[in-house]
Order: structure tokens, then sequence, then C-alpha cells
């Protein structure tokens, strides 16, 4: 994905980065890319109200992910998080991420994040809700 353009994603969420998220050699540490990954990712489904963070009897639990980073972020830039889906299985679904800076034309990072529902009160896999699976058929990639 190091040279997917803005194009290829649907979905964009701006993301300010802070002061404190860079660290002693003046970039953004590789750690805060998956706080931004996990950030684009809920805050679509939140916005499309297929989330409940604090009452939903269904949610997603983060069993995979992968960053690839290609040039750095500093205070005070602004991320640019596209998200599509790569992959909807039953009750799991794969996201891909770019982050953008700035205006910058190619990511300056990009990686996965794989989401397994389940049931929240048993921690048991069940199968993607029928709402939550419209929501993310709607930014599918298709190849």
């Amino acid at each position: 994905m190091r040279d997917a353009s803005r194009s290829q994603f649907p979905h964009f969420l701006s993301i300010p980065t802070r002061w404190m998220d860079n660290d002693i050699y003046g970039h953004v540490n590789n750690v805060v890319y998956y706080s931004y990954f996990d950030t684009a990712v809920n805050q679509f489904l939140i916005e499309r109200g297929v989330l409940d963070i604090h009452l939903g009897e269904v949610v997603g639990f983060v069993v995979d992910s992968g960053c690839s980073y290609f040039s750095s972020i500093s205070f005070p830039d602004i991320v640019h998080a596209g998200i599509r889906v790569a992959k909807l299985g039953n009750s799991s679904v794969r996201y891909e991420i770019a982050l953008y800076r700035n205006d910058d034309p190619l990511p300056c990072a990009a990686g996965h994040f794989v989401h397994v529902y389940v049931d929240r009160s048993s921690n048991r896999s069940v199968p993607i809700p029928a709402a939550t699976r419209a929501v993310l058929a709607s930014i599918q990639h298709s190849i």
C-alpha cells in the first residue's frame, strides 16, 4: 500500500497530532500510529450508529494488526486516515488503513486491523450484526 492514492479509500478521518505524540527523536512514535488506526475505525463505526462502546451487546475485538512506515509524522501535522474494508467474513472484518500527512499524495504509513465480533458478556465470537455488515460493506474495497 506504499503507493496507495487517497482515491482508493472511501472514508477519511482527520486527526491532529498532539505535542505528546512526538518522541525524543522529534517524530510521532510508532505506537501512536496504531492509535490512529483504532481511532479512525471506531470513530467511523460510532458515527454510523453501529458501535455503542458503553452498552452494545456485540463489540469488535482487535485480534491482528500491522503497520509499515514510509516517512515520519511530527507535531503539528494533521493525519488523514483513510480506511477501507479488505475482507468481510462471518464474524470478522479486515480493515486497511493508510495514513497521509497533511496534503501528501502518498501515505506515510499503511497497515491493517482485524476485528472479530464478540458477545460482550461471554467474549465468544458471533456473526457480524446485519446493520454493522451493511455499514462495513459500504466501504468494502473491490480489487
